[in-house]
């Protein structure tokens, strides 16, 4: 199988790249923003199934184990993985799969309340092995308070979910009723 493809971007379509290495262009699914022309690394995971043989890319090794970790929950295909991660980022994904954010999971394409309750169910205890690393702490229990707290004021969740990661990570110990104002200003401060 293949495990990793280095080459230029010759063509961008939807989802997927044509990767040329060696003179060969190999037609790659990704999540990845990636430019024409640009040299890229790609991790590969290779999926057959009766009628098809795809390729997937990511740029890195915790990309590729996530895709296999989604795409490992009953009615999460590659499609859907893709989907997923195409939408919110890995952090994001990961924090929101440990916190048990259904609304994060579900703001992807395909993905209703039920399927983002399901990858919960059977990813959580998941998130703490070797292939997942959080750094610090993110998924304490300020989070989900300071993401409610901004969404009751009108904020979208996808807007506002990396810079209230980053507040509750810098803020370990801060209460919920502190980092409100300190979300406020950052947010008037864009």
């Amino acid at each position: 199988m293949i495990g990793k493809l280095q080459g230029v971007i010759d063509y961008i379509g939807d989802g997927f790249v044509i990767l040329m290495v060696g003179g060969v262009g190999y037609k790659v699914y990704t999540p990845e923003i990636l430019t024409l022309k640009s040299p890229v690394s790609l991790w590969i995971e290779t999926i057959v199934r009766e009628d098809s043989l795809r390729l997937f890319g990511f740029s890195t090794i915790a990309g590729q184990n996530l895709f296999n970790q989604l795409t490992t929950v009953s009615g999460v295909g590659p499609k859907v993985a893709l989907a997923i991660m195409g939408t919110i980022k890995t952090d994001t994904l990961m924090s929101a799969i440990a916190t048990g954010d259904a609304k994060t999971i579900a703001t992807a394409p395909g993905v209703g309340k039920k399927v983002a309750e399901k990858i919960i169910v059977e990813l959580k205890n998941k998130m703490g092995g070797g292939n997942f690393d959080f750094g610090n702490d993110i998924a304490g229990g300020a989070l989900p308070d300071l993401l409610a707290a901004l969404e009751s004021l009108g904020y979208k969740r996808m807007d506002i979910i990396d810079m209230a990661q980053k507040l509750v990570s810098n803020n370990p110990n801060m209460d919920v009723s502190k980092l409100v104002p300190m979300a406020l200003k950052e947010i008037s401060s864009k």
